[in-house]
């Protein structure tokens, strides 16, 4: 058998998907993988370039075989695609994967650390929670104005919105109270 230089892993949730190439870009293995196998598997194989596509879960997986002494290359999804001959199947992705991986020109996104990944996630969480606040606070201005109470848009003004419903004296129906009532 031919010594592995390039690998096309394909990530997902429980079965995994590795695509092994030559030096000549001949494909010397192909393997499912459980992801209970992954690293075993891995730990086994002499360093090489092991590629994946740049997705939830790919930073993980490229911080945890660069330990095992592998070069970790992420590739964007948009620059495999193109590289996929036939039905899309996880077999067929990491065999896209492999291929892209040996292109000269093939742009690859940095393993981002855990620290990096933490930071943006605060990022990511805040800017959920704004949105979700918006959205909320959107939804109480609709259904009070079905009963005429008309409040200015904004998070300014969310403080008038919850005391019209919270006022028994507002002329809401009791049952539009409870159920716009935010506890």
């Amino acid at each position: 058998m031919s010594e592995i230089i390039t690998v096309g892993l394909d990530l997902a949730k429980n079965v995994f998907q590795v695509h092994g190439a030559d030096s000549k870009g001949n494909a010397v293995l192909r393997k499912k993988l459980r992801r209970a196998q992954v690293i075993e598997f891995f730990e086994k194989l002499p360093p090489c370039l092991v590629a994946m596509e740049a997705c939830g879960g790919a930073h993980f997986w490229g911080r945890e075989l660069s330990r095992l002494g592998h070069d970790v290359r992420l590739i964007p999804p948009a620059y495999v695609k193109p590289f996929i001959k036939r039905q899309k199947n996880d077999a067929a992705d990491a065999k896209a994967i492999c291929e892209a991986a040996q292109r000269p020109n093939m742009r690859f996104v940095p393993v981002k650390s855990e620290e990096t990944q933490g930071a943006s996630s605060v990022f990511r969480v805040r800017e959920l929670l704004v949105r979700q606040r918006t959205q909320a606070i959107n939804a109480l201005r609709g259904h009070l104005t079905e009963y005429g109470r008309v409040v200015p848009q904004g998070a300014t003004n969310a403080r008038r919105l919850v005391a019209l419903v919270a006022d028994e004296g507002s002329g809401l129906p009791a049952t539009a109270r409870a159920s716009l009532s935010v506890a």
